[in-house]
């Protein structure tokens, strides 16, 4: 980002020790803020402190020289400790049912902190003014309240999303009720909320479980923090933010989006999409050539691709994947498919075409309908490029906001944590999104997409609204982060306030 000076630059020092959960969907969000900090208050030391193999992992997606300006702790752990496979320091290639062990051994890293945190006040004179933790890092507050230095919790999602995960764990709901619908503490009694939107783990969960064991304790131990950062926007969330507000009874900064300041302008007329794939993760290779993923999006014309992901971490079932590319070819439109091997497969392992429709790959590829995409693409780069219309999306939050930053409506397939609620929200309070699916244990019917497809991709009715509205918020979304005739935007007055709030305290 360009540096805009704020007025009060020079006086915004102290040493910040940043706290991320073991996942790159919240790795990345961390390392955003620590740079959106850095931007706005230069003077400012922060130190993200993370495993050994995540430090690894940030340092790759970092430019040359920024590692001076952020620095990288590494805390002590050994994944083969806590019955672990060795060397498995994140959620990327684990398998769901140890997920919840990594979240069990995060506890561990407690002690490291501590001994990070004696380092930096022994090396500097005195302690940092404050810890900056990840929501599932609860027991951090307990550590910063034995050092005695604030600890502010940091959600990685947005507010209406962030609220409902909070308040279901913390209070299942769904069990004191036999409907399909029930009311979330929190929520305005007419918002219900339905079980086919909690993840399978959340609807089995009875407060005993050890889901409910580490989720319950650890959020409630956030609440107990002087405040929590949101990587959201004040004015694409009003509602979410005050319900937020009301049930925390804690300061809520939102200082979203924590996107590179690029992606905050118009959709790129270029026909290139270079600018913004250095800014994308390191580390991974796409699975297609970055020229030709251009080059297929200029053949086509303004707003009519269809870019479909799941997110790194999801996949849907083989009877789905087919139902999705019958409807997809079906419906005409260009589209772009990030695919992965089905669930039940190795996700990292080689796809196979039996699949997929006998053709179906040759067939789109030969018409110029389609391109699939094995792995990884360049998100970023499709959503900001002039020809991507709307984004068939898992509804994870960082995906979300690079959506709706690029104007680009959503169609949504919820999979896992928040993402149902996000889906919820922006079908709902926002008017940009509409549900295709929920998860993976469901079937869909190819009619079914393609109806979807078509309502949402045309210029007219429905979709017509749904890009209207997307264009509202993703002018909204860029106004928080920008100075104009001196006045800061929403975001940046937050951020500005978080850092007088922790120099003054």
């Amino acid at each position: 980002m360009d540096h805009l000076c704020s007025e009060d630059d020079n006086i915004a020092n102290g040493h910040i020790v940043m706290l991320p959960f073991m996942a790159h969907g919240h790795l990345i969000p961390f390392l955003s803020l620590a740079r959106t900090l850095r931007w706005r208050h230069p003077n400012l030391t922060i130190s993200i402190a993370t495993t050994p193999l995540n430090v690894r992992y940030l340092r790759s997606t970092m430019a040359s020289g920024e590692s001076q300006e952020i620095l990288l702790k590494e805390l002590y752990f050994c994944s083969s400790d806590h019955g672990l496979p060795p060397d498995t320091d994140n959620t990327e290639n684990l398998p769901l049912n140890l997920v919840g062990v990594l979240f069990e051994s995060s506890v561990s890293l407690a002690g490291p902190l501590e001994r990070l945190l004696s380092e930096i006040s022994a090396a500097e004179g005195h302690k940092p003014v404050c810890i900056i933790s990840d929501v599932f890092f609860g027991w951090s507050v307990e550590v910063a309240r034995r050092f005695g230095i604030k600890c502010f919790s940091f959600s990685t999602g947005g507010a209406y999303g962030t609220l409902a995960y909070v308040s279901i764990w913390l209070n299942l709901p769904h069990r004191s009720t036999d409907s399909d619908e029930f009311a979330v503490p929190g929520f305005p009694e007419q918002c219900r909320f339905h079980r086919s939107q909690l993840h399978r783990f959340i609807r089995a969960a009875n407060g005993t479980d050890p889901w409910s064991r580490f989720f319950q304790v650890q959020i409630a131990l956030s609440l107990t923090s002087d405040g929590w950062i949101c990587n959201s926007v004040e004015e694409i969330e009003p509602l979410g933010l005050d319900l937020l507000r009301n049930y925390l009874k804690l300061p809520v900064w939102p200082t979203g989006p924590l996107l590179p300041s690029s992606m905050l302008g118009n959709k790129f007329q270029s026909s290139s999409i270079s600018r913004v794939i250095s800014t994308e993760r390191a580390g991974k290779k796409p699975g297609v050539p970055l020229e030709k993923c251009t080059e297929w999006l200029n053949s086509h014309r303004l707003d009519s691709v269809l870019y479909i992901s799941f997110g790194s971490q999801n996949t849907i079932s083989a009877s789905q994947m087919r139902a999705l590319a019958v409807g997809l070819e079906a419906s005409g439109k260009p589209f772009i498919w990030v695919i992965r091997p089905p669930l039940g497969f190795d996700m990292k392992g080689e796809f196979r075409s039996e699949w997929l429709p006998e053709g179906f790959e040759r067939k789109v590829t030969d018409s110029n309908q389609g391109l699939l995409v094995r792995t990884w693409a360049p998100q970023l780069g499709i959503l900001s490029h002039k020809s991507t219309r709307a984004f068939l999306s898992h509804c994870g939050w960082n995906s979300v906001m690079e959506s709706l930053s690029q104007r680009v409506p959503i169609i949504g397939w919820p999979m896992a944590a928040e993402q149902a609620y996000n889906s919820k929200m922006m079908v709902e309070e926002m008017g940009v999104c509409m549900e295709l699916a929920r998860g993976v244990e469901n079937e869909i019917d190819s009619g079914h997409v393609k109806r979807v497809v078509e309502l949402v991709m045309e210029n007219v009715g429905k979709g017509q609204d749904m890009k209207k509205k997307a264009i509202e918020i993703g002018e909204k979304i860029g106004a928080a982060m920008r100075i104009d005739g001196g006045i800061k935007g929403s975001s940046l007055k937050a951020l500005d306030d978080f850092v007088t709030t922790i120099l003054s305290s």
